[in-house]
């Protein structure tokens, strides 16, 4: 049970996460080239909600307990 929480935790962060980093395009139509907006998500903490999500939702899958 445990184990389905913290998996449906990681998708909720990684759901947020992402959802800021397509957010954060709009920056591309604002005279921004790519590598200033790699910079800039990877500057903002809740962008990196998603990478931790990723993260916590593969050790919940691959983690195996003795």
């Amino acid at each position: 049970m445990v184990r389905l929480f913290l998996f449906l935790f990681g998708f909720g962060l990684s759901v947020i996460g992402f959802i800021y980093v397509i957010m954060y395009l709009n920056l591309l139509s604002l005279e921004y080239n790519f590598l200033d907006y790699v910079k800039f998500i990877c500057r903002r903490f809740e962008c990196l909600y998603g990478v931790f999500g990723i993260l916590i939702m593969f050790l919940v899958i691959f983690y195996e307990r003795g």
